[in-house]
């Protein structure tokens, strides 16, 4: 079966310039990154800022053109084609952003800024457009008084309830959530992720979830990718990599967070005293190298490929060349 979404060796580089026409290097924000997303299906994309994450997102939804690579929705490649038959698939996938006061016009009405992409693709006629928006506002959670309201005299949680009722005016297959939750109280954010699982159930979309958060990821999220410096460095199923990460920054990864600490096997993480910053990346060999408690003068030189840990789960790391290698140690030693 074709999946929804499929992305395969993506790449999006940026020349850095002194001047007009001195090219002084190239910071290469994705490279090289394929996944799938099925019907149905919320696909996660995690790690730290600056990976890539929104970058691989503006290439998905064709707001920046890759460098090389092919992103294709139902088996089109979206950057391959025009016209009328670039306008259907648009309405195909749909984006909601991180800060909804950033993507909506602070000139229309709530009702206005639903209706919008109604009245551009003509969808409905005209006569139909207002039943269709107050459907939609009564589907994430707003009331008919909201409809007259600018942005600024709505709460940020109603906000976000405008975006995602905006996203689903034209019935879309894919959404892409890029950080849709980050900006809001944590009260809200239950609210809204509560909103996505239930209009997902409803509606039988499917999502490309960005986020650093990696609880709002494991509650989410089918399957789940790890990021760094552009490159996919460990995937598969949530709950299996947060139960065995296998690759060292996914360890270190989910050290960060308190609560992931000790996980449900009764198993701790090492971390080492000191964690140096991410910096510029090599030029050769893996890009974790400077920072990796593992490392191994192979990977100074040689970029490791992504090994298979389970059925689904693969990571990228020399340590699981030959076998599976164990992170863990006993809690109670």
């Amino acid at each position: 079966m074709t999946p929804l979404l499929e992305v395969t060796e993506l790449r999006k580089h940026f020349t850095l310039r002194s001047g007009l026409f001195r090219k002084v290097g190239i910071v290469k924000a994705v490279d090289g990154v394929s996944f799938s997303i099925d019907a149905q299906q919320t696909y996660g994309l995690a790690g730290e800022t600056g990976c890539g994450k929104s970058t691989v997102a503006k290439c998905v939804l064709r707001i920046m053109e890759p460098t090389s690579g092919e992103v294709k929705i139902e088996g089109r490649n979206i950057h391959a084609i025009k016209g009328n038959e670039l306008k259907q698939t648009r309405r195909n996938i749909q984006a909601i952003f991180q800060n909804p006061f950033m993507s909506l016009d602070p000139r229309m009405t709530a009702a206005s800024l639903i209706a919008e992409p109604l009245r551009t693709h003509r969808v409905l006629p005209k006569q139909k457009v207002s039943d269709r928006v107050l459907e939609l506002m009564r589907t994430v959670g707003l009331d008919e008084e909201h409809a007259s309201k600018y942005p600024h005299e709505l709460s940020g949680g109603q906000n976000q309830r405008v975006a995602v009722a905006r996203a689903l005016a034209l019935s879309p297959k894919l959404v892409v959530l890029d950080e849709p939750t980050s900006s809001l109280d944590v009260s809200v954010q239950a609210q809204i992720l509560n909103l996505f699982t239930e209009i997902q159930k409803r509606e039988g979309l499917s999502y490309l979830f960005i986020s650093h958060d990696l609880s709002v990821l494991r509650y989410l999220t089918d399957v789940l990718s790890i990021m760094y410096l552009g490159r996919i460095v460990e995937t598969g199923p949530s709950e299996e990599v947060f139960k065995n990460p296998s690759h060292p920054y996914t360890q270190l990864l989910l050290a960060s967070v308190p609560e992931f600490t000790l996980t449900e096997a009764g198993f701790k993480v090492e971390v080492p005293d000191r964690i140096e910053a991410a910096g510029v990346p090599p030029e050769n060999g893996c890009k974790f190298y400077p920072r990796c408690p593992y490392r191994m003068e192979k990977c100074k030189t040689n970029d490791p490929p992504l090994y298979k840990i389970g059925e689904k789960h693969l990571a990228a790391c020399f340590l699981h060349e030959n076998e599976p290698f164990a992170f863990y140690q006993e809690a109670n030693n």
